[in-house]
């Protein structure tokens, strides 16, 4: 048997429930991981909420690290004993133990700790496909990034700084503002105190960013789309202040700007390019590019704390369950 943490409605952190479940052995292309820890994600509290429906009862949590128990049929790149980290597109990993697929399970370097492996992979993923895999971007180019305080955010301003690439952030209040800049983030934007498109535009002399990355969504459409230069890339990629409302394709005609809405499952679904993108991600780590800052630790039975935290942006950097 196995805690685990289930929900069997939707809403809030109040659904989320502590069971014991069985655990069986792997099929083919799975494995059984135990959990040294697990990670917290935006993404987490919307299947939780139901913005992002799911069929119920349902298991929380895309992301984790541990030892492998099992191996199932056909199963090459893990093996019993291995130390282990993953992003997954199944959802479940609020748990001491599971069977999951292997495909997106992916070996964990000596170097990097389970706190760390758990906190960083889909995190840390998300940042490769925005700097590597969504739009060009070269040494030198400028980039607004919205939330750079938060646990992708940290990590962003750490790998546009070993890239040559300019980030402009924006967060809450000062000191998560000073906190992205302590990370590599060259200028920071306290959006509660200032007027963050006019200020972008203060910094780029006039003429904006050549992308945004954009997690928080509603409250930052609009300006983010005016904070780009002409043909500029508007990459939304989360809702923490709720999904952007519908637009008319004609406003983004004035600056012929781009936009795209992408998620990390998309990127890692194929086995190959998963596995590429968290050695990509590794490097970074084992060089000392990029630091995963864990900011907050709660036990598993103490999930409902962590999701209030996580939702009330009383937190920084990284978020994990110790199991």
């Amino acid at each position: 048997m196995a805690k685990t943490v289930i929900i069997e409605k939707t809403g809030g952190p109040e659904v989320l429930t502590l069971v014991d479940r069985p655990v069986g052995d792997p099929g083919p292309g799975e494995i059984r991981i135990r959990h040294k820890a697990v990670g917290l994600n935006f993404i987490d509290c919307y299947q939780r909420s139901g913005l992002y429906p799911m069929t119920l009862p349902s298991g929380l949590g895309r992301e984790a690290a541990g030892v492998v128990e099992a191996v199932g049929d056909g199963v090459t790149h893990l093996k019993v004993g291995d130390r282990a980290a993953y992003a997954a597109a199944v959802t479940g990993a609020y748990c001491e133990e599971w069977v999951m697929p292997a495909a997106q399970v992916c070996p964990l370097p000596d170097g990097i700790s389970f706190e760390e492996g758990a906190a960083m992979m889909l995190k840390g993923m998300t940042t490769q496909y925005l700097f590597h895999r969504t739009t060009p971007l070269k040494a030198g180019d400028t980039v607004l990034f919205h939330a750079a305080a938060g646990g992708v955010g940290l990590i962003a301003c750490q790998w546009a700084k070993s890239e040559g690439i300019h980030l402009i952030g924006t967060a809450g209040s000062d000191e998560k503002c000073q906190l992205a800049l302590d990370h590599g983030a060259e200028h920071a934007i306290n959006y509660n105190t200032e007027d963050f498109p006019a200020r972008v535009r203060d910094l780029t002399g006039g003429k904006g960013v050549d992308v945004v990355m954009d997690s928080v969504g509603a409250s930052t459409w609009e300006g983010s789309l005016d904070c780009l230069k002409p043909v500029g890339m508007m990459i939304s990629f989360g809702n923490a202040s709720g999904p952007v409302p519908p637009f008319s394709l004609a406003a983004l005609a004035p600056k012929s700007l781009q936009v795209t809405r992408p998620t990390l499952f998309t990127h890692i679904a194929a086995h190959d390019t998963c596995q590429a993108m968290a050695r990509h991600l590794f490097d970074k780590v084992l060089s000392g590019a990029v630091t995963i800052r864990i900011d907050q630790r709660f036990p598993l039975d103490e999930v409902r704390v962590a999701h209030e935290a996580l939702e009330a942006r009383k937190t920084t950097g990284c978020t994990i369950l110790t199991v």
